[in-house]
């Protein structure tokens, strides 16, 4: 009775397995960028990602202090390096052919940013990039210290001491 429920199990695997790699061999699962992503893609990407982030992120505090003099450094870090993908100061009015063509796309952290995430969560994502979407790592561009003021940056873009705020309309041409 085991050993029949045991090959059962096995063989039922086996099918499921072979259908998913027919699935897959056969290009129903769409590779194109400019498709809409299925609910089970949502699902695993975002789980995974999450996952990921609880366990690998830094947990501890920012090491860089929260100054206008730093927060002006991950501005011109971002703006510099960033904006191509994720726009300026005028959110996704300022998303460009680039940023519109990649799947998945790109957020516009002026209009949809990462001010509620942890700031590790951040450091993790710019260091490391993220698999299966445009975020490249940058490990090998920025030192720990370069990421942390982006991520500082990115922690308060939406409410910067007057002078950034200043600098941040202006940086790239946006506008409000």
């Amino acid at each position: 009775m085991a050993r029949g429920v045991f090959i059962g199990i096995v063989l039922t695997l086996v099918v499921l397995a072979g259908g998913a790699w027919g699935v897959i061999w056969t290009g129903a699962v769409p590779a194109n960028a400019d498709a809409a992503p299925g609910s089970f893609e949502h699902l695993v990407a975002g789980t995974s990602l999450r996952a990921t982030l609880n366990s690998e992120s830094p947990k501890g505090p920012n090491p860089v202090s929260l100054t206008d003099a730093n927060l002006m450094a991950g501005m011109k870090l971002y703006s510099d390096n960033c904006t191509v993908c994720h726009g300026n100061a005028a959110g996704e009015k300022s998303a460009t052919q680039i940023a519109k063509g990649e799947y998945p796309a790109p957020p516009q952290l002026a209009s949809e940013g990462v001010e509620d995430d942890p700031q590790g969560w951040t450091f993790w994502k710019i260091k490391h990039g993220i698999r299966w979407t445009g975020m490249p790592s940058w490990k090998d561009s920025f030192t720990d210290q370069q990421i942390w003021t982006l991520a500082l940056f990115l922690k308060h873009m939406d409410k910067l001491p007057p002078a950034v705020q200043s600098a941040w309309q202006n940086a790239g041409g946006a506008t409000k």
